[in-house]
């Protein structure tokens, strides 16, 4: 199959059990929760999104035949950007929804470029075989088909998709991430104080946002 990729682009992983790990960042196009149209966001199941992605005009993004070709585009983001000195490659691959495009092919052809695989994905879809991190982000409203994976991400607060929700999940990491926003200092504070108090979660913190990374 063909890929519909909105940027792809080399920075730190700024989120969840990963902060600060060398990555490239593969953006596919599309969202199963939200058209990623302004005039949707109103009636959308995911209302808070905060990503551009609509296209494929962003940073290294474009239509790519297979899997093969996508993944060597991968590739060559990785060594453009690193020396080499060490540590597995890494990939995550995000959206939008990474899983309405994700597939065996892909992460095969990755694995043969010897990268790490992540996802992050709103749990609506079951990620293919052969994914090494699974991170999920649930969101209100939306039906969960992801039960067990290694990171819970849960963006907080959210009416309807409180932590309770979700602790009996099988992840063995579980964060509370502030929603960004006007509110955002409200947000961290709230998510600092629920997490002190119920210590199987942790915070997690937009750090590439902090430091001025894309």
């Amino acid at each position: 199959m063909s890929y519909a990729v909105k940027e792809l682009f080399f920075t730190l992983q700024g989120e969840g059990a990963h902060t600060g790990r060398a990555a490239v960042f593969l953006r596919f196009a599309g969202c199963n929760l939200w058209s990623g149209r302004e005039e949707d966001r109103a009636t959308a199941v995911c209302q808070f999104c905060d990503t551009e992605f609509i296209g494929t005009d962003g940073p290294g993004g474009g239509r790519f035949a297979d899997a093969e070709e996508l993944a060597r585009a991968v590739n060559a983001c990785w060594q453009a950007n690193t020396t080499g000195g060490g540590g597995r490659c890494y990939v995550v691959c995000t959206g939008g929804e990474p899983l309405l495009q994700l597939d065996e092919a892909l992460v095969a052809a990755l694995h043969q470029h010897d990268f790490e695989i992540a996802i992050e994905t709103n749990g609506t879809l079951i990620p293919p075989p052969g994914v090494d991190w699974v991170c999920m982000s649930p969101k209100a409203h939306a039906k969960l088909a992801l039960l067990q994976g290694n990171e819970l991400k849960l963006v907080f607060p959210q009416k309807n998709a409180e932590p309770e929700r979700y602790s009996h999940l099988q992840f063995q990491h579980f964060f509370l991430q502030p929603m960004d926003g006007p509110e955002r200092l409200r947000h961290t504070a709230l998510a600092a104080e629920y997490c002190q108090k119920n210590p199987q979660w942790r915070l997690s913190l937009q750090t590439h946002k902090l430091i001025g990374l894309p």
